[in-house]
């Protein structure tokens, strides 16, 4: 599922910055930038794994504040440095430095409101590293099933404020900028993949035994949710939508979902989110809307570049590079 929420945010994104758009249709208008939401399905989905490997250990006093953060920090660290540096040397000015420091601490996510350039799709790793900074704590908040529950009614109640008194300017002279950059936004869900991994022994026993029952519960969702984002708002429509195909993958065997390729990609997801735009910009360089005049044509091609091109270099960062650095303890 990670790989095809990275596939889904690269489609956005190269759409979204060609100068020359595709058709228009309701694939390129509704469809492909929706995709920009698959990184709340990246949230619910890094909750759920890193309870997987740490929830019992945490809440047992299994592991200590050391480890568990080292093994946060090289997980993510070292290829986002990389890309940060290339993004530095790149853009070689102040403001790429200072933002560049702040996003090699990880603590950037921190900062209120800030809108850093460097990496620009950085900010989810921002986020995450927030999550990752609280989760002893969210091991607390979700210690019981009913905890867990309650925990999500108060982070949706708290989210809503957030959207309508905090954002709104009838209060306030500055309102608070309040969006998926601020880990209280978003908090709704990391606690949706915190909840799934409570249930998910269940949840995949089930899932197992009527996965097409599943997949066509998690289809209407999907219809409905499409539907009901003009009538209300749509935050909750889609925490519900990633939440059902969250529990669709947790038992599914289906070729879609489990094929070498699908499984490959999902391993270096986080690396193709992270550097997909620099080879955005080494497509771009190429200037293919010379050479290219159906603008359909172009997108693909474009896209195709830049999917290969941030696959490589994942692979062989991910494999090769930092695969092979023996860490110090």
């Amino acid at each position: 599922m990670r790989a095809f929420a990275a596939i889904g945010i690269v489609m956005m994104h190269v759409q979204a910055n060609l100068t020359i758009k595709p058709t228009s249709n309701y694939l390129t208008d509704t469809i492909i930038p929706f995709f920009t939401d698959f990184v709340y399905l990246f949230m619910m989905i890094s909750a759920f794994g890193l309870s997987c490997g740490y929830y019992e250990r945490i809440k047992l006093n299994q592991i200590t504040p050391n480890a568990f953060y080292q093994k946060r920090i090289k997980r993510i660290l070292p290829f986002f440095a990389i890309m940060v540096l290339i993004d530095v040397l790149w853009e070689r000015n102040l403001s790429s430095l200072l933002e560049g420091f702040a996003d090699i601490t990880l603590c950037f996510g921190l900062y209120p409101n800030a809108d850093i350039r460097v990496i620009g799709v950085g900010w989810f790793i921002g986020l995450v590293f927030v999550f990752y900074m609280v989760y002893p704590f969210f091991v607390f908040l979700i210690d019981n099933k009913r905890r867990a529950w309650a925990t999500l009614i108060a982070s949706l109640v708290l989210t809503l404020i957030g959207i309508h008194y905090f954002s709104s300017s009838s209060f306030f002279d500055h309102p608070m900028n309040f969006g998926r950059k601020n880990i209280m936004y978003c908090a709704p869900f990391f606690v949706v993949g915190g909840i799934v991994y409570l249930y998910r022994e269940g949840l995949a026993k089930w899932e197992c035994k009527h996965q097409w029952l599943m997949l066509l519960i998690a289809v209407a969702i999907t219809i409905l949710a499409f539907v009901s984002f003009d009538y209300v708002p749509k935050y909750i429509p889609t925490l519900i939508l990633f939440a059902a195909w969250l529990v669709y993958g947790l038992g599914s065997k289906d070729v879609i979902l489990n094929n070498k390729v699908a499984l490959y990609i999902g391993k270096i997801s986080m690396e193709i989110y992270l550097c997909h735009m620099l080879f955005f910009r080494v497509v771009g360089i190429a200037h293919l809307e010379r050479h290219i005049q159906n603008s359909n044509l172009l997108y693909i091609i474009t896209l195709l570049g830049t999917l290969i091109g941030a696959i490589i270099f994942s692979h062989v960062c991910k494999f090769y590079v930092i695969g092979r650095i023996k860490w110090l303890k």
